[in-house]
């Protein structure tokens, strides 16, 4: 164990990364995928079973905690790992998306974001430096920046705006973060799909100084294609010896693309969403447990897979229990979407170390040609 927050980088293979951020809560294999625990929980899933598919740290929302149960009161309790029983590492997010994303009712300033609750309508005030004042109340080990993320399509001159304030806002977490061993501040790059704006943005924070880069408002609605296409030069902008984080990424495939291209850390509520709406992520594609062919069929959904919705239950019975509203049915295929997501990040890890990533990736890929297996 460290007392301190680092990375440690093992190998590489073309752009893509293998290696070790080493926090006082234990230690994180990059690539990394976190599981998101929005409200202080992965929905359908108890601590020590996501543990068990093979996270090794969460990540927690600002904006939703502030509201419920507030961070005053999980300070109170003893932080947000006793709260939640996770006693590895948590990042939290800034609370700046869920502001743009739900809230109807806002105001933006140079100060920050004035906005009515989504649940009571209640007014609050988000700055750079309550961000910060929350984020440090609920303990998380990986504290972002509060930046603003304007939706795609925008035009270069909103974008352009928006990424300066952000930039700005940046300099204000920094500031107001302040000296805290043992926890990390990471900065966010922004600027939409246009290279000088990334640039401009990753100069910014390079001068400001973090213990980690995310790239930021990506995966907004732009498409896979212009996301990779940003990620073809966006993190190499950023310092090759701190990690880099995508947000809110992804599909497999988005993974997969993203780890070629240098990333280091992704989260996404997509495995445990999926889980609760009857969506299965296999290695041979998405499997759709809602489906009338399952009704019948024996078979797991991934004969290779050792989780435990594959190796003690039918397509039938999971069929079954999803159709009738089971509680048990989200539970399985959350379990199962996680495990799958962290299996994935296993073997890039160990194809990276090996060299075979090309390979890995061909394989990947031609799997999810092939398909579902075929109906009984």
């Amino acid at each position: 164990m460290t007392d301190r927050f680092s990375f440690t980088l093992h190998a590489t293979d073309g752009k893509a990364r293998t290696g070790t951020i080493h926090t006082p809560r234990g230690e994180i294999r990059t690539p990394a995928f976190m599981p998101v625990g929005t409200a202080a929980t992965v929905k359908a899933m108890l601590p020590e079973s996501v543990r068990a598919t093979g996270a090794d740290i969460l990540l927690g929302n600002t904006y939703h905690l502030m509201l419920r149960p507030t961070a005053e009161r999980i300070a109170r309790l003893g932080g947000l790992h006793r709260f939640m029983n996770w006693d590895r590492p948590i990042l939290t997010d800034s609370g700046g998306f869920q502001v743009m994303s739900l809230a109807a009712l806002r105001k933006l300033t140079e100060e920050g974001v004035r906005f009515s609750s989504h649940i009571d309508g209640s007014k609050h005030m988000l700055s750079p430096e309550r961000s910060m004042e929350i984020q440090k109340l609920l303990g998380s080990d990986i504290v972002m920046c509060f930046d603003e993320c304007p939706a795609l399509p925008a035009t270069e001159e909103v974008v352009a705006q928006s990424m300066r304030l952000s930039m700005r806002w940046a300099q204000r977490s920094r500031d107001a973060f302040g000296d805290r061993p043992g926890h990390a501040l990471f900065g966010i790059q922004q600027g939409g799909v246009t290279e000088d704006l990334r640039g401009e943005s990753a100069e910014a924070l390079k001068a400001i100084g973090f213990d980690g880069y995310a790239v930021g408002g990506l995966a907004v609605g732009e498409g896979q294609e212009t996301m990779f296409s940003v990620l073809d030069y966006a993190p190499g902008m950023l310092p090759a010896d701190k990690p880099r984080y995508l947000m809110g990424v992804g599909k497999p495939d988005d993974i997969v693309g993203a780890v070629q291209r240098g990333i280091d850390m992704m989260d996404c509520v997509l495995p445990s969403r999926s889980g609760r709406t009857g969506q299965a992520w296999t290695r041979r594609g998405q499997v759709n447990i809602k489906n009338a062919r399952h009704m019948d069929d024996p078979r797991p959904l991934d004969e290779a897979c050792t989780c435990p919705a594959c190796r003690s239950y039918s397509r039938a019975y999971l069929h079954h229990v999803f159709r009738a509203g089971e509680i048990i049915a989200s539970m399985l295929l959350t379990w199962h979407n996680l495990h799958y997501y962290h299996e994935l990040m296993e073997g890039l890890r160990g194809a990276i170390r090996a060299g075979t990533l090309d390979a890995f990736v061909a394989d990947f890929h031609a799997q999810r040609a092939a398909g579902d297996i075929a109906p009984l």
